[in-house]
């Protein structure tokens, strides 16, 4: 019979890409893993892994046998909340990876009042801007932006209606002017950001029957949208930005919203996992509990008012 702890090690490894990263992670000796591995692949009469001194990779059979290892684990998961009772009891590690700026500026306080509300629950936050690889990284879910390329992957909606705003802070409009139309965004100082490895440097907005794209173009650009995030409320040139991630500095008076009758583009944000079958009770909890949080935003955003 099969071992939990060999199909976690296989699955950890197949995620990190490394025997002994996966070792670490479940807190056992390099000695040990690869033990486990070998009994895994003898059971199985299989190599589940194509081995170098430098590399370690999954084989055909591994790639088919890891969806498997992966669903037996969670259905284990599953089978062990079951029992543990009531959703206030709900435990277990939970990997999450987000939106650099969403995930530190807004999401941040929302994962400690969650955590507060479910004590036994671990969770590890992941964040960053490129689209995590969810077969790859040890992560379960991830909140991100737009509907994911990879169409096998699973996407459910958060804050549907959510949209990108034009902004900056009162200083910068003190000292350069407030746009009056969109072509004027040609002459102020935009705040670039990479979207997918290209620059956003065509910014679309929609005034409910035509869309107008505007080139823009600034003296900064960051891979890190908290980064231009932060330029914004320094001051230093308009911003373009989804509107969960400026509306505390909107609210605190930080940033204003310029060009309110222009709708910016639609930017959903979608809580994407590689199955159905990671849809745990947490993680059905947590996405309960952050759209809910996502929804009193978008009360207040400008194309509400």
């Amino acid at each position: 019979m099969l071992r939990f702890d060999d199909l976690q090690l296989f699955v950890r490894t197949a995620e990190t890409g490394s025997l002994s990263a996966a070792a670490r992670l479940l807190e056992i000796s390099p000695a040990v893993a690869s033990a486990a591995l070998k009994r895994l692949e003898v059971q199985l009469d299989v190599r589940l892994f194509a081995r170098s001194t430098r590399s370690l990779r999954l084989t055909a059979q591994g790639e088919l046998f890891l969806e498997y290892a992966r669903l037996a684990l969670q259905n284990l998961e599953d089978g062990r909340q079951l029992l543990a009772g009531s959703k206030a009891g709900i435990s277990g590690l939970l990997q999450l990876s987000a939106p650099s700026d969403f995930g530190r500026n807004t999401l941040l306080p929302w994962l400690d009042e969650f955590q507060q509300a479910h004590p036994q629950l671990h969770l590890r936050l992941l964040l960053g801007d490129r689209v995590s690889d969810l077969f790859r990284e040890p992560v379960d879910i991830a909140l991100r932006y737009g509907a994911p390329e990879d169409s096998s992957l699973v996407a459910l909606p958060v804050a549907a209606s959510n949209r990108r705003v034009l902004c900056a802070a009162p200083e910068y409009l003190a000292r350069h002017g407030q746009p009056q139309s969109l072509s004027d965004l040609a002459r102020h100082n935009c705040l670039l950001y990479m979207l997918g490895g290209r620059v956003h440097e065509r910014w679309r907005f929609f005034d409910g029957k035509r869309e107008l794209s505007q080139s823009v173009s600034g003296d900064r650009l960051s891979d890190d949208a908290d980064v231009v995030r932060r330029w914004a409320v320094a001051g230093v040139g308009l911003v373009y930005k989804s509107w969960l991630d400026v509306a505390g500095d909107v609210r605190a008076g930080r940033l204003k919203v310029l060009l309110p009758e222009w709708r910016g583009e639609p930017t959903p944000l979608n809580l994407i996992c590689a199955h159905r079958a990671q849809l745990s009770t947490p993680v059905n909890l947590l996405r309960e509990f952050v759209q809910a949080r996502c929804a009193e935003l978008l009360a207040h955003a400008p194309w509400n008012a």
